[in-house]
């Protein structure tokens, strides 16, 4: 072979490998690039309950009434600021502890503008809370919109530290999703530790005790009973749309579960307490951080428990036991303190029972009308 042939050959070869090369980079698309498939969000069906029926989360939820929060596949809600196109921006991230703010933010779409059309979920367009890294100061608020895109909502942050804020929300025509943001608390900082998990809590006087076993990647059975002096409370109140709302936060990186129950007030086989049943699915084993707002007497409270997984993770891709509850022990529930249960729109501070918020939405009213979809918040 001459040395003409010879380099013809080579140039050949190399031609055929990045050809080769840029094939393959192709198929495999570009590095980093994930899935828009929602995670992570977790809705509830109580026994023959449904999910988020009729409402942005439709479109996502399992057969088991859960439902996923956008973002990158596999990620629980509230890990990201931004997800899906829609990012979540504060006006400030430093609020001065003890001191009332007036909070701002804004949630920007793909488009990098400001969203101002929302899928209403539970009664409102989107849902704003606020917990310190080491899961006290709870609190469940309500922002209003203004026709610009920016929410404010009047913010409370009770002690130094370091905070977690999530927005809930569905753009209209999106489905809905969980954003979290870091906000700071300047001042000397002494994080509580996790209460220890038992079966019941105490707030302003009530007693709830949770009966059910968190169980990693299955459908988990959840039921927590109000009783007030001994005596078990039959006549809840509807609020957002159902009896009780239950957030579940996952200590060590504050990954955000919220979960429905189902059922509606008003439907004929829903009961006013003292039992409201969820089905929750936790993504990993480890302790979790429960929050259930029900409102009685005119009052939202919340009571507070610590939940540690039982039972075995179903195994990768198995659907789990639709019939909910692991065979552990008493596993479950912080006993709440004794603080007391806030006014609505107010914040109590880090005690172990604090009360709720209900603020308005893009049309301010001190109280939502009842009974959108079933599952609150």
């Amino acid at each position: 072979m001459n040395g003409a042939t010879k380099v013809g050959a080579y140039v050949l070869g190399l031609a055929a490998v990045f050809g080769g090369a840029f094939g393959v980079g192709k198929l495999a698309g570009p590095v980093g690039e994930t899935g828009g498939a929602p995670a992570g969000h977790v809705a509830a069906g109580a026994s023959g309950g449904a999910g988020h029926a009729g409402d942005a989360h439709a479109g996502a939820e399992k057969q088991d009434g859960s439902t996923g929060t956008a973002g990158a596949a596999g990620l629980p809600g509230g890990l990201q600021v931004s997800a899906g196109g829609y990012t979540l921006v504060p006006r400030t991230d430093v609020v001065e502890p003890g001191e009332k703010t007036d909070f701002r933010f804004s949630v920007t779409g793909p488009d990098g503008r400001p969203v101002t059309r929302f899928t209403p979920q539970h009664e409102k367009e989107l849902h704003f809370i606020v917990v310190r890294r080491d899961l006290t100061g709870f609190q469940h608020l309500h922002p209003v919109r203004e026709a610009d895109g920016t929410w404010s909502v009047p913010l409370t942050l009770p002690e130094p530290g370091e905070y977690r804020a999530f927005a809930d929300f569905a753009p209209e025509g999106a489905e809905g999703m969980t954003l979290g943001t870091d906000l700071s608390a300047p001042g000397d900082y002494r994080p509580e530790p996790l209460g220890e998990p038992v079966r019941t809590a105490t707030v302003d006087g009530y007693t709830v005790t949770l009966a059910g076993d968190l169980v990693p990647g299955r459908s988990s059975g959840l039921t927590l009973s109000v009783s007030r002096d001994g005596e078990p409370v039959t006549d809840l109140e509807p609020y957002l749309g159902a009896y009780g709302h239950l957030v579940a936060l996952r200590d060590g990186d504050l990954a955000y579960l919220h979960v429905h129950p189902g059922g509606e007030p008003g439907d004929g086989r829903t009961a006013a307490g003292p039992g409201i049943t969820f089905h929750a699915e936790v993504p990993s084993a480890g302790a979790y951080r429960l929050f259930l707002d029900f409102k009685h007497g005119g009052e939202v409270r919340t009571a507070e428990f610590t939940a540690v997984t039982a039972g075995t993770p179903a195994p990768a891709g198995d659907d789990g036991d639709r019939s909910g509850g692991g065979p552990g022990a008493d596993r479950s529930g912080d006993g709440g303190g004794d603080g007391g249960g806030a006014k609505e729109g107010e914040a109590k501070d880090g005690g172990k029972g604090r009360g709720g918020d209900e603020g308005g939405n893009a049309t301010p009213s001190p109280e939502a009308p009842h009974g959108a979809d079933g599952h609150g918040h």
